[in-house]
């Protein structure tokens, strides 16, 4: 059986989370935005809640389309705020479409979103070696710096730890345990 990081348990959607998806490198713009998006709903609650509604959060954001979801009106609000397969906060939907609004306005000034994030960990994943359980931060100075441009160019839901917690879900950062069989101790990815 295959030793894995604590947070994950018994469950399978988790554990497969974990395994083929957690502290992967991701560059695709649509699905850096589509996990900021989710990081930010997930405040508050827990990630395993997020996974069981991410298909319906998928379908209700038409596949987070950014370009979709800067057009909402407050008839497409009320539609989420009355679809139970998400997470309906009227503060976290309504920031969606500020999110998309200020992710096409990056991209509208040259350069991609993966680029625009990636700079924050220098284009390559972080990695510290030994890493216990204890030993996981809840935020750093990158996603500190993070969190601080991306409300700067006006995106919600954004702080330093929802950014640190996105930064390990998209590979930014590698924060796999020793003992974990995804550890990979002492590799630099670099880009």
């Amino acid at each position: 059986m295959k030793q894995r990081c604590w947070w994950c348990g018994d469950d399978p959607l988790y554990a497969a989370y974990h395994d083929d998806e957690w502290g992967i490198p991701v560059h695709d713009d649509r699905q850096l935005f589509e996990m900021l998006l989710l990081e930010g709903f997930q405040a508050g609650l827990s990630w395993l809640t997020i996974l069981r509604k991410r298909d319906n959060f998928r379908k209700a954001f038409h596949g987070f389309a950014p370009e979709k979801i800067a057009r909402f009106t407050r008839k497409d609000l009320d539609r989420l705020m009355n679809d139970e397969g998400i997470v309906r906060n009227r503060l976290k939907v309504e920031g969606s479409v500020k999110n998309a609004r200020a992710y096409l306005e990056i991209l509208d000034g040259g350069g991609t979103f993966d680029d625009f994030l990636w700079q924050f960990t220098g284009y390559a994943t972080l990695r510290r070696p030994r890493l216990t359980r204890e030993g996981i931060a809840a935020k750093t100075p990158e996603s500190d710096r993070m969190s601080k441009e991306l409300l700067r160019q006006g995106f919600t839901f954004v702080g330093s730890t929802i950014c640190y917690a996105f930064m390990q879900a998209v590979g930014m950062v590698d924060d796999h345990v020793t003992g974990c069989w995804k550890n990979n101790e002492g590799l630099l990815e670099k880009r």
